[in-house]
């Protein structure tokens, strides 16, 4: 096992790289593991015990290769086995949520509506968030089959996939829906489709830039202050490695290495 001196990331696919950035930008000396779990994509049909499953082998990996703390880049994974995770490791691990509570504070209109996979919508996680946050505002939720998958694919802009943002996020306009939660991390990437068909006046809120700012709080003090780290970038998959080079090399902004997990 390496020193512990880096940030491990995983995602059921590419979607997490939407966190990745956001924690580069926070920890720009730190290094940085991803992995994307693309064999095994999407997480949002699977059960709780195979997405269990899957985050502990991908934590274990991301141990081997260094990591001094584990953010799970997935809402549905973070439902699943966040509390499993936690259990099992002594180093932090951070999860993801949608972004209810800044959402509701956000709504004028009092609607907020939320874009997510079917395994985020029916958690026993989520529910409890609309219980402890929403209160007086109504929330519509509109799951979001096939939007992971064009990501995954590189699919950002193309006529399909812009008539699915287009299915998706109109009713939620309908229903009066001026803020609507980005509750995958997949769905950043399709940010300027899911804006088109909402309309100006309504908000997109992610949760990103939060959970890296949360990651910069529970990294230990010590690796903040490291001056020999090399700032780097790590990359594998579970699926195949070539096509995921060229997806990860577009989403990240740069041409990258992925290697095969």
């Amino acid at each position: 096992m390496r020193n512990p001196s880096a940030i491990g990331v995983f995602d059921s696919g590419v979607g997490g790289l939407s966190v990745l950035k956001h924690i580069r930008a926070q920890l720009p000396r730190l290094p940085l593991l991803y992995v994307a779990d693309s064999a095994h994509v999407p997480y949002g049909d699977k059960t709780p015990d195979y997405i269990r499953e899957r985050s502990v082998a991908l934590t274990q990996f991301l141990q081997r290769g260094g990591a001094a703390a584990v953010v799970i880049a997935c809402n549905t994974a973070t439902a699943a086995a966040a509390a499993t995770l936690r259990e099992r490791f002594e180093f932090p691990i951070i999860a993801m949520e949608p972004a209810v509570k800044p959402a509701v504070t956000a709504t004028r209109s009092g609607v907020v509506g939320v874009l997510a996979t079917v395994g985020t919508i029916e958690s026993a996680r989520f529910a409890a968030l609309l219980e402890q946050y929403a209160g007086d505002v109504e929330i519509v939720t509109q799951a979001c089959p096939g939007l992971v998958e064009q990501v995954e694919a590189g699919e950002l802009t193309s006529a399909a996939t812009r008539e699915l943002v287009t299915r998706y996020t109109r009713p939620l306009v309908e229903r009066g829906a001026d803020t609507i939660v980005l509750g995958c991390t997949h769905y950043p990437f399709l940010r300027p489709l899911i804006a088109a068909a909402a309309g100006s006046n309504v908000q997109l809120i992610d949760t990103g830039e939060a959970v890296a700012r949360q990651v910069v709080r529970r990294v230990p003090e010590a690796l903040l202050g490291r001056i020999d780290a090399t700032p780097d970038e790590r990359f594998w998959t579970s699926g195949d490695a070539r096509s995921a080079q060229r997806i990860v090399s577009q989403l990240w902004g740069r041409p990258v290495a992925v290697g095969a997990l």
